[in-house]
C-alpha cells in the first residue's frame, strides 16, 4: 500500500475501467454465487420459524426438557445458524474474493487502469498484462 502523502486520487475513468475489468466481473461472480443462495436459504429458514410459530403454535410448544420447547431451539438456532454463516462467508471471502479484490487495491493503487490495464515495468513504462 502506498504512503497517503504521495497518493494520487484516482480518476473517474480509472474507476471505469477497474469496474469493467475481466477481474472485477470474477469478483462479482463469486461474491453473488456465495451471497443469493445463503440469502435465500437464511430467509427461508426464518420464514420457517415466523410461520411455524404462527400457525403451529402447538408444535411450538412441544417440550424437549424441563421447560425448554422447539420454540425456544428452534430461535436459539437462528443465532447459531447467523454465526455459522458468517463463518462460511468469512472463509469464503478469505479464499474466493479477497485475493481478487487485493490484486486490483494494488493495481488500482499503481493506477495502472489508468494505462488500460497494463502494469508498469520496473522503469515505470508500459509492463505485461498480469495473468
Amino acid at each position: 500500500m502506498s504512503d497517503p502523502v504521495e497518493r494520487r486520487l484516482l480518476t473517474p475513468e480509472e474507476y471505469r475501467a477497474a469496474q469493467d475489468s475481466p477481474e472485477f466481473m470474477e469478483l462479482k461472480r463469486r461474491f453473488r454465487r456465495f451471497a443469493f443462495p445463503m440469502t435465500v436459504a437464511f430467509f427461508t429458514w426464518y420464514l420457517l420459524y415466523v410461520l411455524l410459530s404462527t400457525y403451529a403454535s402447538d408444535f411450538m410448544a412441544t417440550r424437549v426438557f424441563g421447560n425448554v420447547n422447539i420454540g425456544i431451539l428452534l430461535g436459539l438456532a437462528q443465532f447459531v445458524t447467523t454465526f455459522a454463516i458468517t463463518h462460511l462467508y468469512v472463509a469464503h471471502a478469505n479464499r474466493q474474493t479477497d485475493p481478487i479484490a487485493d490484486e486490483m487495491r494494488e493495481r488500482l493503487e499503481a493506477h495502472e487502469f489508468a494505462r488500460g490495464g497494463r502494469p508498469a515495468g520496473p522503469d515505470g513504462t508500459e509492463g505485461a498484462t498480469r495473468v
